[in-house]
């Protein structure tokens, strides 16, 4: 951060950096020896993702190599140099993958339909196959805490079930490994971040154009809880790691009969 930033502006700093430290310590996010692939969209989230895990690296607790790799969708109008002059700059090591996902999605869906969710998974499926080719021990996602609570919500009014993102999880191959270093931090302050550090945003213009999208419905929902009771959301989050089985319903995971917890198959 350069000399001109207030006292105020370094304190956000410092809170992004200690909230991504504490969830990769609470996690065990980063070990020694790890290459971590960054996803970098050319969002907001992504790019503070990549700055404070540059930061991570430079202070040698954990020995681990970036590579920060971005997927060209081949969106009309994507501006191709932005991604690869601002790495250049910053000197880190990266890889641009180029997949026409863009013209997949549009035939399939067309005009006017929700285009998230396969463009999720035809954009994962490129990801972890260049995780494969890379050797990459940890795929990072800018996922946020307010993704986390966003998606919890989604799924409990729209799917009628309790799941959220977790901070890491094994993809359903086992072959990847998944982590979100960004799962403690607001979205607020990575959006003041993003602005003081002056990143050269590229929006999405498949998809974050669409009206009317569930998960539109549900950040305009959480915004408005906010604003009547405070902190609606940071207590939201916290109730995600403080569940209790024996008082919900789910008897996969409780034994009603015994009164207690079911222990889960050992895998081979």
């Amino acid at each position: 951060m350069t000399a001109e930033f207030t006292p105020e502006q370094v304190k956000l700093q410092k809170r992004l950096h200690r909230n991504v430290w504490k969830a990769i310590d609470d996690y065990k996010l980063i070990e020694d020896g790890d290459k971590v692939m960054v996803c970098l969209s050319g969002g907001k989230d992504s790019y503070t993702m990549l700055d404070i895990l540059m930061h991570i690296q430079s202070t040698k607790k954990y020995d681990f190599e970036i590579i920060a790799v971005n997927l060209d969708q081949k969106q009309p109008g994507f501006p191709e140099h932005i991604l690869p002059e601002y790495l250049e700059k910053v000197g880190v090591n990266y890889k641009i993958l180029n997949k026409d996902t863009y013209s997949i999605v549009t035939e399939k869906l067309g005009e006017g339909k929700t285009m998230c969710s396969l463009c999720s998974r035809l954009r994962r499926g490129t990801l972890y196959t260049a995780a494969e080719e890379l050797g990459v021990t940890k795929i990072a996602l800018g996922h946020h805490r307010d993704d986390i609570v966003e998606t919890f919500l989604l799924n409990m009014f729209f799917s009628g079930k309790l799941e959220a993102m977790p901070p890491i999880y094994k993809t359903d191959d086992q072959k990847h490994v998944v982590i979100r270093p960004l799962a403690y931090c607001k979205e607020s302050d990575i959006e003041v971040f993003s602005e003081l550090r002056e990143y050269p945003i590229i929006p999405c213009n498949l998809c974050g154009s669409q009206p009317k999208l569930q998960r539109k419905m549900v950040k305009s929902m959480l915004r408005e809880w906010e604003e009547n009771y405070p902190d609606r959301t940071e207590i939201i989050f916290n109730s995600i790691k403080n569940v209790s089985p024996s008082h919900l319903m789910d008897k996969e995971l409780y034994d009603y009969e015994l009164f207690k917890m079911i222990e889960p198959p050992i895998k081979s």
